[in-house]
């Protein structure tokens, strides 16, 4: 109890440094970009329409704890500000509209890469100095070391351009309505294949490489030699003894991953112009469209928090030596 409220006090505190790191830092930047952005308007509105999108953007001469104030109560009640580029539709209505793509795409992606690494580094690692132990690490670091942005050109160019087997942009077919039926759905499938491939073979190759290593080190440990010696069933000794410790250091990088989920893939995003938030938010640069761009990455800040909370209470579930504070010797 005391390690679970340590964990939930430490992600209290961090989560208050994030949001208030992110008020502060957009008002320490020179200049205004609100009057950048109403400078553009000038001649062409009138001084009271102008004064009124001030105040529907909330801008004005509050004092700063008050802005403060204002700032986490609209963070409380998902009043996220309006965005300059589509306005006056609200962020919140813009990001809603494009995390379901980005979980869809990047989520399943990481999962199943993960899934699909750790299952086969504990496989390999098993039968090391085989065929597979001395190719698939090889290979997989192939795809790793490409810029995944030119493997998702190459993808394009080939599956989308020549042979026309996948469509090379959107997340379904403008023509659709969409609805929850078979065709939207395979729809969706199929414009979300090629860059969700495109990640799972860019990450791939750390997870296998990952959790080979992890699974050497654990083999080699007394207590593994010591149920091989009793006679346990390979299949016990794989996942039970060995896979099930050399997974705890994986934990960690999945942390990262999950949370990186919710930025999306950037650049995969914008060669598919897939309707993601990381499409969204390279849009909201471009156009300056700072409440797009405070609120995308204070939702990143929070999720990247949110899973190394459950981690860390995952980790402690897992091995009883982190929340009672033993050592390795204990």
């Amino acid at each position: 109890m005391r390690y679970v409220i340590n964990r939930f006090g430490f992600f209290v505190l961090s989560l208050w440094a994030a949001i208030t790191i992110n008020f502060i830092l957009p008002r320490m930047m020179p200049g205004d970009p609100a009057d950048a952005m109403f400078a553009k308007f000038q001649g062409q509105l009138t001084p009271a329409a102008l004064n009124a999108m001030k105040k529907a953007y909330g801008i004005g001469q509050s004092s700063l704890w008050q802005q403060y104030l204002d700032y986490l109560h609209g963070l409380l009640t998902f009043h996220w500000g309006l965005s300059f580029m589509q306005y006056p539709t609200p962020v919140s209505d813009m990001i809603r509209g494009s995390m379901p793509w980005t979980i869809g795409l990047v989520g399943i992606s990481t999962l199943l890469s993960v899934l699909i690494g750790t299952t086969l580094g504990v496989y390999i690692s098993w039968k090391r100095k085989g065929f597979l132990d001395n190719t698939l690490p090889v290979v997989s670091m192939i795809f790793q070391a490409m810029p995944y942005f030119w493997v998702a050109l190459i993808f394009v160019f080939i599956f989308g351009f020549k042979l026309n087997w996948f469509p090379m942009a959107h997340g379904y077919d403008p023509s659709l309505s969409p609805g929850f039926n078979g065709t939207f759905l395979i729809s969706i499938l199929n414009h979300a294949f090629l860059p969700g491939i495109t990640l799972l073979l860019g990450s791939l190759s750390g997870w296998i490489v990952g959790m080979r290593n992890n699974m050497m080190y654990t083999l080699g440990e007394d207590y593994v030699t010591f149920a091989e010696a009793k006679g346990v069933s390979t299949q016990r000794l794989m996942f039970k003894y060995a896979a099930r410790n050399a997974i705890l250091p994986q934990l960690t990088s999945f942390a990262i991953a999950i949370g990186n989920v919710v930025s999306g893939s950037i650049l995969t995003e914008q060669v598919f112009s897939y309707p993601g938030i990381g499409n969204q938010l390279t849009s909201a640069v471009q156009s300056q469209d700072f409440p797009m761009i405070q609120a995308s990455f204070l939702l990143i800040a929070v999720a990247v928090l949110v899973a190394n909370l459950i981690v860390d209470l995952l980790y402690s579930r897992l091995d009883p030596r982190i929340r009672t504070g033993r050592g390795v010797e204990g």
